[in-house]
């Protein structure tokens, strides 16, 4: 869930976690990597037991009472960076108790790529997080077997393992897994989501590129020059080989769509004769 859909006491309270992370990653980056597993941990935790869910986001309890259960819980089982973003979530007032879940998630997200960036490695995280994407996209097969509802989060979890151990960033593959062991969806729009946030943590924006051919590395820097010339802003590129469109490109940044593609102009003379 985006932060723009929660109700206004979400959003307050999210804004509050988010500085309890900032100010609980200043050491070094196994600080960032253990605090985003155990956010994922407990994460795991809340979504089995909705009892606990629901307690811990009770506004009709006090938030020193609900800090207290999260210490009693939770404490000397995971680190003091930890446990004070969870204190703090949990002692805010939730419009849903999902959204304090879904917020638990979003921080774990973030401090794991903050671990990547702190390694230099969040620009291949997030490389491998959209060609993800694209992999789910291009196998139905995949795709269905990582959104079934049927299928246990371990057992998501596992078929992402065999796929990807030892062939993506750890972190890759933690995002990965957490990511498939939540979805009932479309799996390829979260590993896109991933990548750009990967994209945002380096101030950047990201341009989604459809090409009809695979683009040489000066093409990508030409591309990735005219639009930052366009939006003044770095820019990301990621591209993806579609041969339907026969020649040319589109891009897609944020809700923009450019269409420089054969198909496209084609469309667009037919619309004029007609």
């Amino acid at each position: 869930m985006k932060v723009g859909s929660m109700y206004a006491a979400s959003r307050e309270a999210n804004s509050r976690a988010r500085e309890a992370l900032s100010a609980a990653l200043t050491g070094s980056d196994t600080v960032a990597a253990t605090t985003g597993s155990e956010l994922f941990a407990v994460v795991d935790v809340l979504d089995g037991q909705r009892s606990l869910r629901i307690a811990l986001a009770d506004k009709s309890v006090s938030s020193s009472a609900r800090a207290e259960l999260a210490e009693r819980l939770f404490g000397g089982k995971i680190s003091a960076a930890t446990q004070a973003v969870l204190t703090t979530a949990v002692a805010q007032d939730w419009s849903r108790s999902r959204d304090l879940v879904d917020t638990l998630v979003q921080l774990g997200r973030e401090a794991l790529l903050r671990a990547a960036a702190d390694r230099g490695r969040i620009d291949a995280v997030e490389d491998e997080l959209f060609r993800l994407g694209r992999v789910v996209e291009d196998n139905p097969d995949l795709e269905q077997a990582l959104a079934d509802r049927g299928k246990s989060a371990r057992a998501k979890r596992e078929l992402v393992a065999r796929l990807l151990t030892g062939k993506v960033e750890d972190i890759t593959l933690q995002l990965a897994e957490q990511a498939v062991s939540r979805s009932h969806g479309d799996v390829g729009v979260v590993f896109d989501e991933l990548s750009d946030l990967a994209a945002s943590l380096r101030k950047q924006i990201v341009a989604h590129v459809r090409a009809a051919t695979e683009l040489t590395p000066q093409q990508r820097e030409q591309l990735a020059a005219s639009l930052q010339r366009i939006y003044d802003k770095p820019i990301t590129v990621h591209v993806q080989v579609d041969p339907s469109l026969l020649a040319g490109v589109v891009v897609h940044v944020g809700d923009d769509v450019i269409d420089g593609s054969a198909v496209g102009r084609l469309q667009r003379l037919r619309q004029s004769l007609t």
